[in-house]
């Protein structure tokens, strides 16, 4: 008997997500028009050690109360419950799980008690696996850029399918890679698509324009949340969340220059409003630094895992030419602190497999506009010059030979961002900078958004193209199916490690297996 069973996992997720539904009934009766309501499912997240966050909206204020159990009956549950949720937090809230007993099944139910009456809502329903204190094969899926140039929730073809395609797949855990949600794209009712097809959206007033007022960022999650398949997948698979650029607006940066469909110009305003909204609607472990507001973060999976989740938007200088040959002027990215944080994690960390979750690539040249005509301005690490390290790339050069000098194995970079699927592999024979030991990169998305790409690769780091799959022209909707993610096994006895890339239906398109350099 193999230590995953996919179809015992199933039928303990589809146990979790309401058996006892009919069975419950609320502490204290009222009518349904009196009881305060979960208007957003639930989420978990975060799972790490023994612990995991929980997370659920009301529409009123109200305490989050979370029962937990390892049955789905619901015999022995353990019970927390929140602070108050009120208008400060847009009524959203979290609890924190703590001793859960390792590599168990965890089904847990969620009821709001209004904050005057003590009515209870109804109960909705979560489950997830807690992590594994021994060796087991592991499976996790990541992607980004859900609800992209215009393309919404579209009822016709049943919503964002790519949700259900990786619930589908049973992991163990989701890491979304970044752009949440898309705050600077408005959801029209319709759009004309490849060919004169129409692709039909669900509105919201929200979705109407872009979000410039806190609750205009709240509203972009809460369109999010309407999709069915994302709130099945939610309430099954735990997150781990990390952002980027359109959580606030398109390539944000401290020198950010703001269109003409912005009233607020202040776009360090913008980016305090947009990582509040975030930070409400992520179900991830509030950190103590940065004043409560710090997105990277290392989860502690299990022995074979650790995943570092990367900030590669809050702490780096304005986009530029990103040329600079001198480290600390104008070229930080991850920021001194971060990348700091980031070489004493990753020489600490025993786990097999150190997956570097990343919200941007590092080969990959990705634009933006131009700093003066014929000097292109850049997004991302890669400035496109073929030569040694400058810039942002500096950064990246110091983290890759700190990670040989110390012989730092077996990590693996994951990203999103350029809405198209690739493989990279990295050898220092083919780079300009030598300093470091081979690594791949692989990238995934877009989950539901349109299709770009492909990116070209800039030199420094010696990247290799091994595969990628892109539309044929640029912006293409979904209907054309080049949406993608990715998933991670890693076997429990071998330790091999295999990243397979897969389309909007679930299809792989792409696979490769990775031996650990130490077993």
């Amino acid at each position: 008997m193999t230590l995953f069973d996919p179809t015992r996992r199933r039928i303990i997720q589809v146990a979790g997500a309401g058996l006892l539904l009919p069975g419950l009934a609320p502490a204290v009766i009222a009518s349904n028009r009196d009881r305060p309501k979960i208007t957003d499912g639930v989420q978990s997240g975060d799972i790490s050690g023994d612990r995991a966050v929980v997370w659920s909206r009301c529409d009123r204020p109200a305490r989050l109360i979370v029962e937990w159990d390892t049955r789905s009956m619901f015999s022995n549950p353990r019970r927390l419950v929140s602070a108050l949720a009120d208008a400060r937090s847009d009524f959203t809230a979290r609890v924190d799980l703590s001793e859960l007993p390792a590599d168990q099944a965890i089904f847990y139910r969620v009821q709001f008690e209004d904050a005057q009456s003590g009515v209870l809502s109804e109960p909705e329903f979560g489950h997830l696996r807690s992590t594994p204190q021994q060796r087991r094969n592991l499976r996790f899926v990541w992607s980004g850029d859900t609800v992209g140039q215009g393309f919404g929730i579209n009822p016709d073809i049943g919503g964002m399918r790519i949700y259900e395609a990786m619930r589908l797949r049973l992991p163990d855990f989701f890491i979304h890679s970044g752009d949440t949600i898309y705050a600077d794209g408005p959801v029209p009712a319709q759009l004309s698509t490849e060919g004169g097809r129409i692709w039909r959206n669900i509105t919201t007033e929200a979705k109407s324009k872009v979000a410039e007022t806190l609750d205009e960022y709240r509203g972009n999650y809460r369109y999010n949340l309407i999709d069915e398949n994302l709130r099945r997948f939610n309430a099954q698979v735990p997150q781990i969340w990390q952002w980027d650029d359109h959580e606030v607006t398109n390539n944000w940066s401290p020198g950010k220059q703001l269109d003409d469909r912005y009233k607020v110009k202040d776009i360090k305003l913008l980016a305090a409003r947009g990582r509040q909204a975030f930070l409400e609607y992520a179900p991830m472990r509030l950190q103590q630094a940065d004043n409560g507001g710090r997105v990277y973060r290392k989860i502690g999976y299990s022995p074979m895992l650790d995943v570092f989740v990367l900030d590669m938007r809050s702490y780096r200088d304005a986009n530029d030419a990103n040329l600079s040959e001198k480290p600390g002027s104008g070229t930080a990215f991850l920021g001194r602190e971060q990348l700091d944080w980031l070489k004493r994690e990753l020489k600490a960390s025993k786990a097999q497999w150190k997956i570097i979750a990343a919200d941007m690539p590092i080969g990959l040249g990705v634009p933006d506009g131009e700093v003066s005509p014929g000097v292109p301005r850049w997004e991302a690490i890669a400035n496109g010059q073929d030569g040694a390290p400058a810039g942002r790339e500096l950064e990246i050069a110091e983290l890759l030979g700190f990670l040989k000098a110390q012989q730092v194995r077996d990590c693996v970079w994951l990203t999103a961002d350029v809405h198209y699927c690739a493989a990279h592999h990295y050898q220092p024979e083919r780079a300009v900078f030598q300093d470091f030991d081979p690594f791949w990169e692989f990238v995934a998305g877009p989950l539901n958004a349109g299709s770009f790409g492909p990116n070209p690769l800039d030199k420094t780091f010696g990247p290799e193209l091994v595969f990628h799959k892109a539309p044929p022209a640029q912006n293409t909707s979904p209907f054309a199916g080049f949406q993608f993610f990715g998933e991670v096994n890693i076997d429990g006895q071998s330790a091999a490690l295999t990243v397979t890339l897969r389309d909007l239906d679930g299809v792989a398109v792409f696979e490769k297996t990775l031996a650990p350099a130490v077993s």
